[in-house]
């Protein structure tokens, strides 16, 4: 054996000290995710019947019964995703199975009402101050493609527990773009602001999985790698001919 062989560090397996830490870990991203997505919409939406209260959405926008039954569904994946990884770390590990399926339905349902919300938000001219309709239903939409995309894969690979608990990770963080542009002063410094935000998530979970198995998982890798492209790729493809010609067609 080689002298270089002898001294590189094996990989940590995921043993019980793993199972323990990775339980602390992912409990308290589920927690940090949902405060994040309350403090976001806190103002703009979870306090608006109190007193002075906004009377309409950021685009401007009224609180139509789609809007609330997006808020409802997205507000419902927030609290499962605390459930569903509290039951993990209890061991209760059949039940956290079975709420799956309940999952699944919350995820398709909740790709077809953002889908219909921002198609419709669109069609009715509204966006952030200072951007166009048309060209911003890129974002939405993408949030959307890419929510479905790690939904969908971590469910083809449930059996693959390490895959699937980071698919599930990085299908919550592609859509909490929409809560990080609320927090204060964060949109008007754009879409590298709220995506990087976003971004830091991914780079979190990346540094825990060095730190406790000393590398990278391949989910993060590649997701991570797809989060990150998603951006430029949005923004360009917005501002083509091509992609105002089908969000035109859409909002018809």
């Amino acid at each position: 054996m080689s002298s270089a062989a002898a001294t590189t560090p094996a990989p940590r397996s995921a043993g019980p000290g793993a199972g323990r830490r990775d339980r602390l870990f992912y409990g308290g991203m589920a927690a940090a995710l949902g405060l994040t997505v309350f403090a976001g919409f806190a103002k703009t939406y979870y306090l608006r019947l109190f007193a002075g209260g906004p009377r309409a959405t950021l685009t401007g926008g009224p609180f139509t019964a789609l809007v609330h039954v997006h808020g409802a569904l997205f507000t419902g994946w927030v609290l499962l995703f605390i459930v569903q990884t509290a039951l993990v770390a209890s061991g209760r590990v059949a039940v956290h199975r079975r709420l799956g399926l309940a999952g699944a339905v919350l995820a398709a349902a909740m790709v077809v009402a953002g889908t219909l919300l921002a198609i419709g938000t669109a069609a009715r001219g509204s966006a952030p101050a200072g951007v166009d309709p048309l060209a911003f239903l890129a974002i939405p939409l993408f949030d959307m493609i890419l929510f479905a995309f790690f939904v969908t894969t971590a469910i083809a690979l449930r059996r693959d527990r390490e895959a699937h608990k980071r698919l599930m990770l990085l299908a919550y963080i592609s859509i909490i773009v929409a809560a990080l542009a609320r927090l204060p002063g964060v949109l008007p410094l754009g879409p590298a602001a709220f995506f990087g935000l976003a971004f830091l998530f991914i780079v979190v979970a990346g540094i825990y999985d060095l730190r406790s198995r000393r590398r990278l998982h391949r989910v993060y890798v590649w997701g991570g790698a797809i989060f990150l492209a998603s951006v430029p790729l949005r923004l360009a493809l917005s501002g083509t001919g091509a992609w105002r010609a089908f969000a035109e067609l859409l909002t018809k």
